[in-house]
């Protein structure tokens, strides 16, 4: 799994490319937590490289929505792949993310 962060001046998008599965999920929580602790409220997450997400990634993306809501911000999804769209409906999970098709407009949308 690979993590890009681009800071900007309302919101940070993180693109993540590969797994994110027991193994990859701490760094991923690792990087988000960092994020929300620095103030850093308003999160898009690319995830049109990821090619699987298990249920701990899924309980990442909960709880840092969670966590960001609760300080004000939210998290949105930036063209999730077929796979995490698929994954994120199968839980029941997709009412809870906007998604966007691409990652300009769901920065846009802060």
């Amino acid at each position: 799994m690979e993590i890009d962060v681009k800071e900007y001046k309302r919101v940070s998008v993180i693109a993540v490319s590969g797994r994110i599965d027991s193994a990859t999920s701490s760094e991923f929580e690792n990087e988000l937590n960092n994020l929300t602790e620095s103030g850093r409220v308003n999160l898009v997450l690319d995830l049109s490289a990821v090619e699987f997400i298990s249920s701990a990634g899924l309980r990442v993306l909960v709880t840092t929505r969670k966590a960001v809501k609760s300080a004000g911000g939210d998290v949105v999804l930036a063209k999730p792949s077929t796979q995490v769209n698929e994954t994120l409906e199968i839980a029941g999970l997709d009412v809870l993310f906007e998604k966007f098709p691409n990652r300009e407009e769901a920065v846009a949308s802060f």
